[in-house]
């Protein structure tokens, strides 16, 4: 009995305190007062006070790190100091409430920067002075840590089928089909596995075009996927680049950054290229 009534007096606590956060026609109202104002170009959220003076802006990106894997955030800036950009994780009322209510909901409950009085100057200074820490998953912190090394390698493919890393001759594919050199996007599906070999012809693994597979000679397997908008991921056609990218990460003896790309010469068919 004592537990339930103090469940219950919990309960009745949350929804006395809870906010009624609403926005209409630009105006945004905490319990019934107007408090602020927003205003949305280009998706970028503009919150002003009631006099329609810009305090700060809201932005919000979804980017695709790598794969299937992709990272949405917001950037937020002061409109008096516009080369200081925070990039920070925000919180939404629900999964469709609309990028202009999730503006709000995270200025008001996230980032606690519009209170009952209006836009609160001291707690969004406190915010760019010690901003917070955003809260990735390990998912998401693997991803960016990939996309790192991939970066520091620079692969291209140039069209002759040669793998570089910041312009020196690491690799090479075999076994192209016919529209290489016109399309940078493997569409072909052949029986003949495109292979891919390092700078010294040791093969390092091939790409199955029937199933969009790689497979390392070490056993490692990769399946190239598009995510799209949150929902189930699909097969893409992937590109060359993208191929010889994800085969440097699942074998890292392909290629080796030391300050710079160590790679030999590249030999095809016993002779030097």
């Amino acid at each position: 009995m004592k537990r339930g009534l103090i469940i219950l007096f919990t309960v009745l606590g949350i929804l006395v305190n809870a906010q009624i956060i609403k926005t209409k026609r630009g105006i945004v109202t905490l319990d019934g007062t107007h408090v602020a104002k927003i205003s949305n170009k280009s998706n970028v959220y503009t919150f002003m006070d009631l006099k329609e003076t810009p305090i700060y802006t809201i932005e919000f990106v979804d980017k695709s790190i790598v794969d299937s894997v992709r990272d949405s955030y917001i950037k937020l800036k002061r409109i008096y100091n516009q080369e200081k950009v925070l990039e920070l994780d925000y919180i939404s009322p629900s999964a469709f409430s609309g990028e202009e209510k999730s503006a709000v909901y995270t200025s008001v409950k996230g980032l606690k920067i519009i209170d009952n009085r209006g836009i609160n100057i001291k707690n969004l200074d406190d915010l760019f002075s010690k901003p917070p820490k955003r809260n990735l998953d390990a998912k998401t912190k693997e991803a960016y840590s990939i996309r790192s090394k991939i970066d520091k390698l620079n692969i291209t493919v140039n069209n002759v089928g040669e793998i570089l890393s910041n312009g020196r001759p690491v690799g090479y594919f075999t076994n192209l089909p016919i529209s290489f050199g016109s399309e940078d996007t493997i569409m072909d599906k052949t029986f003949v596995d495109i292979e891919i070999y390092d700078a010294k012809s040791k093969y390092i693994g091939r790409y199955i075009t029937t199933t969009k597979q790689l497979k390392s000679a070490g056993g490692k397997t990769f399946t190239i996927y598009r995510e799209i908008s949150g929902r189930a991921s699909i097969l893409k056609f992937p590109t060359y680049k993208a191929i010889a990218e994800r085969m440097a990460i699942m074998d890292p003896n392909f290629i080796k950054i030391q300050g710079k790309v160590e790679a030999g010469l590249v030999l095809k068919d016993g002779i030097e290229k």
